[in-house]
């Protein structure tokens, strides 16, 4: 007997960062790659000032979204992938920000919006990682986030607040060269107290410590080595300050070895020969605690999430799926 029950025909949802999509050329990709595919007209989702995209999302889950499309910069797919986590609807990414983190770690081109959304149409899932972060403010209030690529406290989240929103729409990503510089001469460092996996707490005096779900930041610096974003733990970074050449001693382990050395076996080699991790550390980790004695910023993906007293958080492993082609390659 032939099954003759309709089946619903699915129905994409785009939700975007009005400011930094360019909506004609998305417009009619998706009007393309839906009819090939012979989906629903897509539904579209504008972001609102005063909310980067979970709410949006919530709306299109809510009508029925077989795939969430979200375009914009970093704020807006950490947005997106927040409220998507855990319900098995794919997130597929246009990349239209400054940073576009989590394109560059997963290979997904930051050019040729065709190839982009056909992703969204007729790629597969690929399920990755979200790190779970929940914050701690002075008042005892608590509020929980995801981020995709990397959460910090110390000079990372201290620049991002610093940086001019003017001259990062004017150089990009370069802009937070221009406030770490700013950051660097006018900040100490800052005391931590800090537990993995439920150790016991240690104390640490830290220019900055970040967790890590991808290694990879703009400008090629490999800032994790050894992180992936499918592997359940997440990797916690610590620059430390020890010595009048510490800065220099941190570029060299990053740009140098990270970048460069470890490219190559020979420079494996000697990376595994200098073996010098005073001034970086780096810690795995599927559970991590972060305590300091005075509020300071916070920042998730590259965005300014206030200030905290502490924060606390863990992996949640294959939370969220996202929507590739097979021939996109990321490290």
């Amino acid at each position: 007997m032939v099954d003759t029950v309709a089946r619903p025909q699915p129905g994409a949802a785009v939700v975007y960062q009005p400011f930094k999509t360019d909506l004609p050329a998305l417009r009619a990709a998706v009007r393309r790659e839906e009819a090939g595919a012979g989906w629903a007209p897509t539904r579209w989702y504008e972001t609102a000032e005063h909310d980067a995209g979970v709410a949006a999302t919530e709306q299109a889950i809510a009508d029925g979204a077989s795939v969430v499309l979200a375009s914009g910069g970093d704020g807006t797919v950490r947005a997106v992938a927040e409220a998507l986590r855990g319900t098995g609807i794919p997130l597929a990414v246009v990349p239209q920000g400054t940073g576009n983190l989590l394109a560059r770690n997963l290979g997904i081109p930051l050019t040729g919006m065709g190839e982009i959304v056909r992703a969204a149409f007729r790629g597969h899932n690929r399920p990755i990682d979200l790190g779970v972060v929940r914050i701690v403010r002075q008042d005892d209030s608590e509020d929980e986030h995801v981020f995709l690529v990397l959460a910090g406290m110390g000079l990372d989240a201290r620049t991002i607040m610093a940086t001019r929103a003017t001259l990062k729409k004017r150089l990009g990503w370069l802009a937070y060269v221009d406030a770490g510089l700013r950051t660097i001469v006018k900040d100490a460092p800052l005391r931590i107290h800090y537990s993995v996996d439920g150790s016991e707490p240690r104390a640490l005096t830290v220019y900055t410590v970040m967790i890590g779900n991808c290694g990879l930041m703009p400008g090629g610096v490999l800032l994790i080595p050894d992180a992936a974003v499918d592997d359940g733990q997440l990797d916690v970074v610590a620059l430390r300050p020890l010595g009048a050449f510490s800065w220099l001693r941190i570029w060299n382990k990053i740009g140098w070895e990270n970048g460069v050395l470890r490219k190559t076996k020979t420079g494996r080699k000697i990376i595994d020969l200098a073996n010098d991790t005073r001034n970086v550390t780096y810690v795995r980790a599927t559970r991590y605690a972060l305590s300091v004695p005075e509020p300071e910023p916070v920042q998730l993906d590259g965005d300014d999430f206030g200030l905290a007293l502490a924060v606390n958080g863990k992996v949640d492993p294959g939370a969220l799926l996202v929507r590739t082609l097979p021939h996109w390659r990321g490290r």
